[in-house]
């Protein structure tokens, strides 16, 4: 079997980045002493970035594209895009839980320190494989090449931080205001995902209609389902007579990471991204010509 290996921009931004979270989950596990089980989703977020983009790498290494049991048009840039926002999720996370409050100078914050620095690098570096593989004006490509669909990638993984903060400690179980809102980010994450799951699996034109009318009559579904979610969450969380607490409980600033209260205000803040995000999906998708999905 051949082994093709063409030098490309694409190329060195993939390798930047398999290197860069490879030395970032490494170092953690080596020296960083990680307690806490966010240290664990820290450590998965590069791992998993690292082996994902590896195994991308081989197969066009080997030319096995054809082989491969999903769309090659999708699945690099749709993992490219999930990659660039997990590392940028521990980007944050890491030195929130990790270096907030810690100081000296000895191994252990060291390796830290440098597991943060190299997590921000792969960042940048997936977030330059993204910009390098998606669509240009008047280009031909799969769906998640496009800006809608980088925009589903986006859109489904602030729904999965939603989900983690809504639920440590729960707090959608306060009313049915609550729980509606919770309705809505699982019934937009569901669609998301199977839209992603569709367009990476090759599986679009299975459907009895119109997948561009389908992604547009969906996008503006999405869009007033979340601009409810993003009116009622803060209302009946932040607003005293519909039982919410305005202010920040002096306790919060004593704890490590977010206490539940900075939660409830990273939903409303999350919630309005998302709507945001699915209204310029909404409006990409309605100006959106012609896609080889």
């Amino acid at each position: 079997m051949p082994v093709v290996l063409r030098s490309s921009p694409l190329l060195w931004a993939r390798v930047a980045a398999m290197v860069f979270a490879c030395i970032a989950f490494s170092v953690a596990l080596y020296g960083a002493s990680l307690t806490h089980g966010t240290g664990d989703w820290c450590v998965f977020c590069w791992s998993f970035s690292f082996v994902g983009t590896l195994l991308i790498i081989l197969v066009e290494m080997f030319g096995l594209q054809t082989r491969a049991p999903v769309s090659w048009k999708n699945f690099p840039i749709t993992f490219g895009c999930y990659a660039s926002l997990l590392c940028l999720s521990a980007s944050i996370i890491f030195p929130l839980y990790f270096l907030k409050g810690y100081a000296g100078r000895s191994e252990m914050i060291n390796c830290r320190i440098v597991s943060t620095v190299f997590s921000c690098l792969a960042t940048i570096a997936y977030l330059s494989e993204v910009s390098l593989s998606k669509a240009r004006p008047g280009e031909v490509a799969g769906y998640m090449a496009t800006a809608p669909g980088l925009l589903k990638v986006c859109e489904t993984f602030v729904a999965c931080i939603i989900f983690v903060f809504i639920s440590e400690p729960i707090s959608y179980n306060q009313n049915a205001a609550t729980k509606w809102c919770l309705a809505v980010y699982c019934i937009c994450f569901i669609l998301s995902a199977a839209v992603i799951v569709m367009c990476v699996g090759e599986c679009t034109g299975c459907l009895p209609f119109s997948f561009a009318r389908f992604l547009s009559t969906y996008a503006l579904l999405a869009v007033g389902l979340y601009l409810s979610a993003t009116i009622i969450w803060p209302i009946y969380k932040f607003d005293n007579e519909h039982g919410g607490q305005s202010h920040r409980p002096n306790s919060c600033g004593s704890s490590i990471g977010l206490c539940p209260w900075d939660k409830l205000l990273a939903i409303s803040v999350l919630s309005a991204l998302n709507f945001i995000l699915y209204l310029a999906d909404l409006i990409y998708s309605a100006r959106l010509v012609f896609v080889t999905v």
